[in-house]
C-alpha cells in the first residue's frame, strides 16, 4: 500500500470513528477466511462494520477520538468491529460468534466513549433487544395510565352502585 492510500485509509477511520457508538477490538489469529466472512456477513445485517487494519494505521486514525484509549490493545493481527445504531444487536452476533469460534478473541470495546472489558460486552449481550425495552417501558406506561383511570373511575362507580342499590331497596319496600 502505498502512502497516498494510508493516508486516504486513515482519514476514512479517523472521520469514521468520530460518528461511532460501539467499538470492539478482536484478535483473530488462526481464523479461517470463510468464518471471518461469515461474521461480517452477520454484523454486516446489524449495520455493523467489520475491518482488519494494521494496528499502526489505527493508531494516527484514532488520535484525537475516543478510540484513543486502545492504545494498549494494538498488538497483534486485531479486527476492529464499528457500530453507530442499536449496540446490542451486534454485541450479540459477536459474542456468540465468539463462543463458537475460539479463534476469535474479544480483546475490549468503547461504548459511547467509555472502555468496557469482554465481560462487560458479554453482559451487553444478554440484554433484550432496543424493540423489546421500548415494548416493554410503552406497557408500564400504558399499565401506569389504565391503573390511574380504575382509581379515579371508582368513586362514581361506587356512588352509582350504592344509588343502584337504594333504588332496588325502595322498590321491593314499595
Amino acid at each position: 500500500m502505498d502512502r497516498t492510500k494510508k493516508e486516504q485509509v486513515v482519514a476514512e477511520l479517523h472521520d469514521r470513528l468520530k460518528g461511532v457508538k460501539l467499538v470492539v477490538l478482536a484478535g483473530y489469529t488462526g481464523m479461517k477466511v470463510t468464518k471471518i466472512e461469515s461474521l461480517r456477513n452477520d454484523l454486516r445485517k446489524s449495520g455493523t462494520e467489520f475491518r482488519v487494519i494494521k494496528n499502526t494505521l489505527l493508531r494516527i486514525a484514532s488520535q484525537d477520538t475516543a478510540v484513543a484509549v486502545f492504545e494498549d490493545y494494538l498488538k497483534g493481527p486485531l479486527a476492529i468491529i464499528m457500530n453507530s445504531g442499536d449496540v446490542v444487536e451486534p454485541t450479540k452476533v459477536l459474542v456468540d460468534f465468539a463462543r463458537k469460534n475460539s479463534e476469535l478473541d474479544i480483546k475490549a470495546g468503547l461504548l459511547d466513549g467509555k472502555l468496557i472489558t469482554r465481560d462487560q460486552l458479554q453482559q451487553l449481550a444478554e440484554l433484550p433487544s432496543r424493540e423489546v425495552l421500548l415494548a416493554k417501558l410503552l406497557s408500564v406506561m400504558v399499565g401506569q395510565q389504565t391503573n390511574l383511570v380504575n382509581v379515579l373511575s371508582a368513586v362514581p362507580r361506587s356512588f352509582v352502585q350504592v344509588l343502584e342499590a337504594y333504588r332496588s331497596k325502595k322498590e321491593k319496600a314499595a
